[in-house]
């Protein structure tokens, strides 16, 4: 059986717990209440546990990658502190429960959805890592899939604003993940990762590209406002949050240092949390 501390690095909580930040603000934006206790708690513990589950059989499969990186080689599996039997077997255990918790207690629908995003993320997103650079793309499908999981779990339904939020969501992992490629670009070298930074060294594709998603970013999260399904407070969420990832990428793409490479992953590590306080205020105004 797994100790904590080794179960907990299995199941990348950061990652995780962007992913239920992602999916409470879906089901908020398509009029779920937060009042609703059983339903919010059922839905975020599923995708938390699918979530779980997928970071941990992505540690699996690349147990072997991950020995010949520094920001890596350190997890359970390199070090021979897991069996990848026991990894293997608690990964699928993870998956299986958040799906079966969504699908009985929630509906069919939300535990489809993180049925599909585990699918994309462990055996098409993880394997194209070493593939192509395109796999940031790819990747960002079922990164911007939770957030569909919350709509489906107010609503049973996946209804025309429901894909206003997928996009936002897909926009916004390309600064975030092209600024960690760029911090870890000879780290993912060495790994053989075909990462964008490595693919193509002198950062210019990677910085116009931070660039481009991150003025994309804020025009789409302004729709729900130009719809009328949100109002002034999430409209200077979305504007602060938007603005902030475009300054700090804008800034990057001058220095091109690892220094503000960071500053612009934890400016859109903000984006989400601003955003959710907002839709919050919104509700309650």
């Amino acid at each position: 059986m797994l100790s904590i501390p080794l179960a907990a690095a299995l199941i990348k909580p950061r990652i995780g717990m962007m992913v239920v930040i992602s999916t409470l603000l879906g089901y908020l934006l398509a009029g779920g209440s937060i009042w609703d206790w059983q339903l919010v708690i059922f839905t975020l513990v599923g995708t938390a546990l699918s979530c779980s589950g997928a970071s941990t059989l992505n540690n699996y499969l690349e147990r072997d990658v991950d020995s010949l990186m520094r920001r890596t080689c350190g997890r359970p599996l390199p070090k021979g502190k897991v069996a990848p039997a026991d990894a293997l077997s608690f990964g699928i255990i993870l998956v299986l429960s958040g799906v079966v918790m969504l699908a009985w207690l929630v509906n069919l629908l939300t535990g489809f959805l993180a049925l599909l995003t585990c699918f994309l993320y462990v055996l098409v997103y993880t394997p194209l890592k070493r593939k192509t650079w395109l796999n940031t793309i790819i990747g960002a499908i079922p990164g911007a899939i939770p957030p569909l999981g919350g709509w489906a779990a107010a609503t049973d339904s996946l209804g025309m604003g429901v894909w206003i939020l997928f996009l936002i969501m897909f926009l916004w992992q390309h600064p975030h993940f092209y600024a960690i490629a760029w911090m870890y670009r000879e780290d993912y070298a060495r790994g053989g990762f075909k990462m964008l930074p490595v693919v193509e060294p002198d950062g210019r594709s990677t910085f116009r590209q931070i660039v481009l998603f991150s003025v994309a970013l804020i025009l789409v999260s302004l729709l729900p406002a130009l719809y009328g399904s949100q109002g002034l407070i999430y409209t200077l969420g979305a504007l602060i949050g938007g603005g902030l990832t475009l300054y700090y990428g804008l800034i990057l793409r001058k220095s091109a240092s690892e220094f503000d490479a960071r500053s612009l992953m934890r400016a859109t590590l903000l984006y989400f949390p601003i955003l959710l306080v907002c839709v919050i205020l919104e509700s309650a105004v």
